[in-house]
This record gives structure tokens, C-alpha cells and sequence, in this order.
């Protein structure tokens, strides 16, 4: 076992011993979001930084200013709230109250646009009037505008629409209820978060279409009203009918729309849509149902015929596509592809007729995202985890030689984003000692300019010490991080009721070099109250290599578990750990764990508090479910190990499930279900609904929520 004290838990010691008695008490509105005071407890931030070509434009409620890195970051006002809303009056258009959602789509031309409701608003800053206006229809949603041709593709319910250059308000699908065109498919999974994909001249338009009408209804109630009324909505589960995607592109000169001749939807994904930069084909990855066959296709976009299948991909368990393919820039028949096939996600370069050039990045770490090329597109621009599996820094990468240079050299997590020419980057980013900082980096000369470091939001707290380290996993080989949270005024010889707060699923990562380690506000708020908070990230989850995450294949569950208990173990080997104490919460996969510990290990979890849990994996929608575990037809002994209901006569502890009452991601359908069994098994835990609420619980509620929490781990642990 490793252990690192955070220098941030080491600084906070600094406000404890004598002094402690004049220090204030956190409550929970303070820490919670939807509390009273909780802003007044978050880091200092800039809102809305982005960037106009190569000068960085910083919004704010009465002005916007520009900082220019060519003339030594020189802050110049260039327009005000005043000037931008008398040009509105003029035009009877109302009045905006910030800046913050406005943007810079033109390096080149001094124009800002301006969001209202059902209208885009160009203004130009240089002459401070309206130059355009394009209106867009009632209840207009997913708005996609494209700065080469002027245009706005939004929906309306289920179909889409273009508002074009001309003022024109085009219709251009026009589909039964059931069908859903130019919106998110596949419900989000695979990288999906949009539903439409403009051509790089703006002359064409790709979308997707859904079809849903063979997808069993799930009913929703909505109990606002007098008598409640069902509300249906579309859920494939697991081993059940999925819904059929097909790919249209309209033309915008003719005015039709082509369906790409893919052949028959049924159960196969169509995901990663890219267009070639001469807008005569259209890329995507085709992926079959059981999620491990991928196949990258080129279609010709005025016949919608298949032209190529360029890269293919198997996995005995499965392969997850989330990237479209990239093309270099000035240079339309090479392209970059991204692949875990190595075990960790990589870059890899291809010619246009499917051929492999060269591995690009390579090692045992994972590139997190590709951020765009430099002036002349010799380098590309990725965030990787390569400094640490608890970090995200941003390089710079030579196409040519594959030479990585590390641009952000503070340890933390990095969120970048880069200027128009590739020469500078608005780098935001936080660590175990800095809540948030945020500095506009010269990549060429190498030297950052702060443009905010935020003090501790915590100051005159009495705040909880924080360690991070490594453990072993069960396997007794691979490390996995922890994170420890020690109570205000820790005396180590008393021995205090503790709290593992617990996701454990792939795609998350709880344990960070973030601010406070990763913790919530929640976990703050218990170790005020006196509870020690534990956090491992368990095989299976995030940041670690494809092997790491894989291991629990058509078991989920089961490792997870395993190495969760190594880290009670590790708990139990402290002294000031009271073994008899140990309680678990989590919310969604974190809600299946608690719930999973808790029947697992009814002897070594005292309380447990599940959120929004999945507890049969049968119910659990079709693209995740089915990635991980199969379909229950082919995995029926990992569906039924894995089924909490089948374990519910093994409950020993406390154990409170929480639910939304519209849950549709995790349906309600899995909480009721559990207790039932539950009553079956003559087992008594305690349940809570949220009315109203989906898989989160927000807004002033989670305050409630968190209160429901604290009061049952106080009841019944501590």
C-alpha cells in the first residue's frame, strides 16, 4: 500500500490545533448544490472564456473584453451591455441581461451572435449595430447553425428544419409520431451528441433518422395532474427490440434528401459521422448488435451508395467506436482514426483507400481527446492521461516523427481549448492544492499568462483533511487509487463510523487530482460531522486501459466487489476505523454497487443508502447493457449473478433505495421490483421517492436529498 498525503490536506492543517474553536462550522446548503449559500462556497470562475481567432474573448454581465496574447495580453472592452441593447430595442427584440452565452463564429469579422428565443442575432462589435437576424419556429430545439452558409437546422418534436440565408423556414423531414429526425440516436452512447452534421461548405446536411415504432413503450406517469396520466416513453431493454437508425443528407441547392443505402437497420449501430473535406462522401462506423465488430464505411453522398469499408475491428468482448475519423488538415486523402485496439486509446493515421500509415501515440495511457491542429497542420493538439492515470495534460504531437511536447506543465486536470491558429490555448484546471486556475498559454514560447487563481472557497472553515494513495486489487497485482477523508479535529485514537462512497462503473472515475481529490460537497459535509469517507476506483472503471475496464465482462459486479473489499481491508488495517461502522452509498452503477456490497457482504456493511440503482440488468437499456453483459439469452448465468432481487434475502443492514419518480435512465421499475422481492424474502429497507425528479435528483431537492441521506447514516451508523 502506497499513501500520499494531499499537500491540500497538509495546508488545511495549517487552520486546525488552537485556532480550530474560531473556525466555522459547515451546514449542508453550504456544500450542496440548490443550497442557500452553496455559491457563496464554489471556486472563483471566468465564465464563457472562448476564443475569437487568435484573441481570447472574456464575456461578462455588463461588457465583453478582449485580451490580446500579441500585445502583451492587453484587456480592451469592445462591446457593452448598453450598446447591445439599444441595438435590440431598435429592432423591437428585448433585452439580454449577460453575455455569457454569446459567441465569436468569425475569426475573421468583428461579429458576435446573440441567442434569444426563436431567433439567432448577429452584431456586429466594429460598427455596434444588427447586421442579421434568422428566425427560427416555436418550441425550435437542437439548433445547429453553420457559419459558411448561414443557416440554422433546429427540430420541432420529431421532425427537422432549416431556417437558410434567405429568411426562409424549410421543413425538411416530415415524419409519423414515432419516427424522430435530426436528434440524438442510440441514446447517447458511442460519443452521440447531437443528431446533425453540417459539410464543411455548409452545401449539405447530414441527420439522423429513428425509427421507434418497434420499441416497447414504458409508462411514465405524470402525477401533476388531477388523475395521473401516463406518459409513454421509448425504452429498449436488454434483449428486446432496439430502435432502427437510418442517415439522411440533404442538399441544400436541390432542395432533396438521399438515405444512405446501408441495407436493413435492424440491430446494428451507426455511429461517428465525419464528412471528407470535398463533401462528396460521408464517414460513420457501422457497429453490430453485439458490440464487438466494427466496420469504418465511406458512402458517396449524392447516390447514398457505399463506396469503401475502410477499417475494420474486433474484440472478443467488445469494441466501443467514439470518435470520428479526423482528416489532416490541407490534405484530404490521409485521416486520423482513434482506437483502443493496443488496450488504450490511441491515434492512428490511414490513407483514404483504408490504409494503416503509422501509428501515431502510443503507450500505456490513453488519449482523452483531440483538440485540433497547429497553423500549418504538422502538429495535432490531444489531452492524455500520460502524465498520470489521475490526470489530464494537454500536448503537442509531431505528425511527422510522432514527437509528443507537454504544453500544460502544472499537475492537475486540464480542460484546453485551442486558439484559431494552434499558437495559444485558454487552459483551465484544478488540482489537490489549487481550486481553479485559469492561464492563456503561448505554446511557442512555452510561458502561461494567469488570468485567475482562486483562493480556497473554504477559508475559515473547519475543513477535513484529505490522503490519496494506491491499494492492491484482489488480483493482488493491479494498483487502484484511493482517496481518504479524515474528520475535522481527527483525533487518531478515537474511532469513527465510516462512509465508502462508491460509482464503480466504466466511464467514471471518482478518485482525481482535482480539487479536494474528486469528493463531493457531500463527503465534505460527513467528514464535518464526523465520518471518515473512503473512495477506491475499482477494475472496470475509467482512465486505466481497456484491460483494466474489460475485466468485468458479462459479470458486472462481481470484481467490482471484490476490489471494493480490498479497500475495507485496507479501512479495517486503520486504527481510528471503527470495523463495526461501515457504511456505502452510491447513486446510479454506484446505486447497483451499494446495493451489491450491501447483499454480498451483508456482514461487513452496517447502512447503506443505493440511488437510482440498476438491481436486474435485464430491465437496463439495450446499448450499454448488452455491451457489458450480453443479452440475458446468452449470458443467463451473469444476468442472474448479477441480479440484486435474487439476493435480497441475504439483507442484514439498513439499507435506504432512492429513486426518481420519471426515471428513464435507470426506470423505477428496478427500485419496485426490489421491494418486492424484498417483502417476498421477509426483508424490511427503506424506500424514498423523489416525484418528478429523472435520474438525478437537482435543483433546491438535492438538498432535501442530501439532509435524507446524512439523517439515515446518523440513525443508524454513527
Amino acid at each position: 500500500m502506497k499513501k500520499l498525503m494531499m499537500a491540500f490536506g497538509a495546508a488545511l492543517l495549517l487552520f486546525g490545533g488552537a485556532e480550530a474553536k474560531n473556525l466555522k462550522t459547515f451546514s449542508i446548503d453550504d456544500l450542496i448544490p440548490g443550497g442557500a449559500t452553496y455559491a457563496q462556497h464554489t471556486p472563483e470562475n471566468i465564465y464563457g472564456l472562448q476564443w475569437w481567432g487568435d484573441i481570447c474573448m472574456k464575456p461578462d454581465i455588463d461588457k465583453v473584453v478582449s485580451i490580446n496574447p500579441v500585445n502583451k495580453y492587453k484587456e480592451t472592452t469592445v462591446v457593452t451591455l448598453e450598446q447591445v441593447n439599444n441595438s435590440l430595442k431598435e429592432q423591437k427584440l428585448g433585452q439580454i441581461h449577460h453575455f455569457y452565452s454569446v459567441s465569436f463564429p468569425f475569426a475573421e469579422k468583428k461579429i458576435m451572435k446573440i441567442e434569444i428565443p426563436q431567433k439567432s442575432v448577429f452584431y456586429d462589435f466594429g460598427v455596434h449595430q444588427i447586421t442579421k437576424i434568422i428566425n427560427v419556429k416555436e418550441r425550435a430545439a437542437n439548433n445547429d447553425y453553420c457559419k459558411e452558409n448561414g443557416s440554422v437546422a433546429y427540430t420541432i418534436d420529431n421532425n427537422l428544419y432549416i431556417a437558410d440565408s434567405k429568411g426562409q423556414n424549410i421543413q425538411i423531414t416530415n415524419e409519423p409520431k414515432g419516427v424522430v429526425c435530426g436528434q440524438s440516436v442510440h441514446r447517447n452512447e458511442f460519443g452521440i451528441l447531437k443528431g446533425t452534421y453540417w459539410s464543411p461548405k455548409g452545401n449539405y446536411l447530414a441527420f439522423y433518422r429513428m425509427d421507434e415504432r418497434m420499441v416497447a413503450d414504458y409508462p411514465f406517469v405524470d402525477i401533476d395532474t388531477r388523475i395521473a396520466t401516463e406518459k409513454p416513453g421509448k425504452y429498449p431493454m436488454a434483449g428486446m427490440s432496439s430502435h432502427e437508425v437510418t442517415i439522411g443528407v440533404y442538399n441544400m441547392a436541390t432542395g432533396k434528401t438521399v438515405y444512405l443505402n446501408a441495407g436493413n437497420p435492424k440491430d446494428r449501430y451507426f455511429t461517428n459521422i465525419a464528412w471528407g473535406p470535398d463533401e462528396k462522401s460521408l464517414y460513420f462506423i457501422e457497429l453490430n448488435r453485439d458490440q464487438n465488430h466494427s466496420q469504418l464505411f465511406s458512402y458517396n453522398v449524392e447516390r447514398g451508395e457505399k463506396e469503401k469499408m475502410l477499417i475494420e475491428e474486433s474484440n472478443p468482448k467488445y469494441v466501443e467506436p467514439q470518435h470520428p475519423i479526423l482528416f489532416l488538415k490541407g490534405d484530404n486523402t490521409k485521416f486520423i482514426y482513434q482506437s483502443q485496439r493496443d488496450g488504450f486509446n490511441h491515434l492512428y493515421l490511414y490513407s483514404i483507400d483504408g490504409k494503416l500509415i503509422k501509428q501515431i501515440t502510443k503507450g500505456n495511457w490513453l488519449v482523452k481527446e483531440v483538440l485540433g491542429f497547429d497553423g500549418k497542420g504538422d502538429n495535432i493538439y490531444i489531452s492524455s492521461t500520460e502524465v498520470s492515470p489521475l490526470e489530464v495534460q494537454l500536448y503537442k504531437v509531431n505528425l511527422k516523427t510522432g514527437k509528443r511536447t507537454r504544453v500544460t506543465q502544472v499537475a492537475g486536470t486540464h480542460t484546453t481549448l485551442l486558439s484559431t491558429s494552434g499558437k495559444y490555448v485558454i487552459d483551465r484546471y484544478s488540482s489537490t492544492t489549487a481550486p481553479r486556475c485559469i492561464d492563456l498559454i503561448d505554446v511557442n514560447k512555452g510561458k502561461a499568462n494567469n488570468l485567475l487563481t482562486a483562493s480556497n472557497p473554504y477559508e475559515g472553515y473547519n475543513t477535513p483533511t484529505i490522503e490519496m494513495g494506491t491499494i492492491k486489487a484482489e488480483d493482488g497485482v493491479t494498483d487502484l487509487y484511493y482517496r481518504l477523508i479524515k474528520p475535522v479535529d481527527f483525533d487518531p485514537a478515537k474511532k469513527y463510523p465510516t462512509v465508502v462512497y462508491v460509482y464503480g462503473g466504466p466511464h467514471a472515475q471518482v478518485v482525481n487530482n482535482t480539487w479536494l481529490g474528486g469528493a463531493r460537497g457531500w463527503e465534505i459535509y460527513m467528514a464535518s460531522k464526523g465520518y471518515v469517507m473512503f473512495s477506491v476506483d475499482n477494475r472496470g472503471s475509467e482512465n486505466r486501459g481497456l484491460n483494466f475496464e474489460q475485466v468485468t465482462f458479462r459479470q458486472l459486479g462481481v470484481t467490482e466487489a471484490k476490489d471494493q473489499i480490498k479497500g475495507v481491508e485496507f479501512l479495517k488495517s486503520l486504527s481510528f476505523v471503527d470495523a463495526n461502522r461501515i457504511g456505502v452509498h452510491g447513486w446510479s452503477f454506484g446505486g447497483f454497487m451499494t446495493t451489491n456490497l450491501m447483499l454480498r457482504y451483508p456482514d461487513v456493511f452496517k447502512v447503506g443508502v443505493a440511488g437510482g440503482p440498476v438491481i436486474d440488468w435485464s430491465y437496463y437499456e439495450v446499448m450499454y447493457g448488452e455491451r457489458y453483459m450480453d443479452t440475458p439469452e446468452s449470458n443467463p448465468e451473469g444476468y442472474k449473478e448479477s441480479n440484486m432481487r435474487l439476493k435480497a434475502g441475504n439483507l442484514k443492514g439498513h439499507l435506504l433505495v432512492i429513486h426518481g419518480g420519471v426515471d428513464p435512465t435507470c426506470v423505477p421499475q428496478h427500485t419496485y421490483s426490489f421491494m418486492k422481492a424484498c417483502v417476498e424474502a421477509g426483508k424490511y429497507p427503506d424506500l424514498f421517492i423523489y416525484p418528478g425528479h429523472e435520474h438525478g435528483v437537482v435543483g433546491k431537492d438535492r438538498v432535501h436529498l442530501s439532509n435524507k441521506m446524512t439523517q439515515y447514516f446518523d440513525e443508524f451508523l454513527k
